[in-house]
């Protein structure tokens, strides 16, 4: 990105240096506790960019930065994840047996087959994958009135869990502009498409979109 945007990445508990920390189920304690340790550091414009499950992090951590502090993010940038009006229909997996659960896991494609072939990472991966899937899966949508910030949707042309009627819905969940780019890959088109991304992301940023 562009030498004048600060890539901030947030870890959540139970990854990386946060391997040994218990990790969220439920998005609310989430979103209270990003925006708890975020607000101090918002004194500058800031965006938020969350990619599947990160979207709907991000979209619920603008709507709680806006009732807790009256700040919002210059553009909300979401990737591969449905509007959040939209019910959740799939299949509820988090809680499932851990043979018909790592099933799923392969199914929904996000993580390396190598990776679920090693057995002792695969057992330390589980409580983090099962934490996400039930932040995901137990999310309730509440309605309230749309963000001010612009919103940018990005989308994988050949992902079948996410498609451009369930993006274009991002539209209703901001009163300024909107703008929705698709991209040649699945769900995790990113690991293909990362310069077009980026690209777009700045072009977003600056206004050239």
């Amino acid at each position: 990105l562009p030498a004048d945007v600060e890539v901030c990445p947030v870890q959540f508990p139970g990854r990386g240096t946060r391997l040994m920390e218990t990790p969220f189920t439920q998005l609310a304690p989430l979103v209270q506790a990003l925006a708890q340790a975020l607000v101090p550091l918002l004194d500058k414009p800031f965006a938020l960019f969350g990619h599947s499950l990160g979207a709907l992090v991000g979209f619920e951590l603008a709507r709680q930065l806006r009732r807790q502090s009256g700040v919002q993010p210059v553009r909300l940038f979401v990737s591969a994840d449905r509007a959040p009006q939209f019910p959740h229909r799939d299949r509820q997996i988090h809680a499932l047996p851990e043979g018909e659960f790592l099933l799923e896991v392969r199914r929904l494609n996000g993580i390396p087959g190598k990776v679920l072939e090693d057995v002792e990472l695969t057992q330390m991966m589980l409580p983090v994958l099962r934490a996400d899937l039930a932040v995901y899966e137990t999310y309730v949508y509440s309605t309230e009135p749309p963000l001010n910030c612009p919103i940018s949707a990005y989308g994988g042309l050949e992902d079948h869990r996410v498609n451009r009627g369930h993006l274009e819905a991002w539209r209703d969940q901001t009163s300024g502009s909107f703008s929705l780019r698709m991209f040649p890959g699945d769900h995790f088109f990113w690991h293909t498409t990362q310069g077009l991304l980026l690209q777009a992301i700045s072009q977003d940023l600056h206004g050239e979109g």
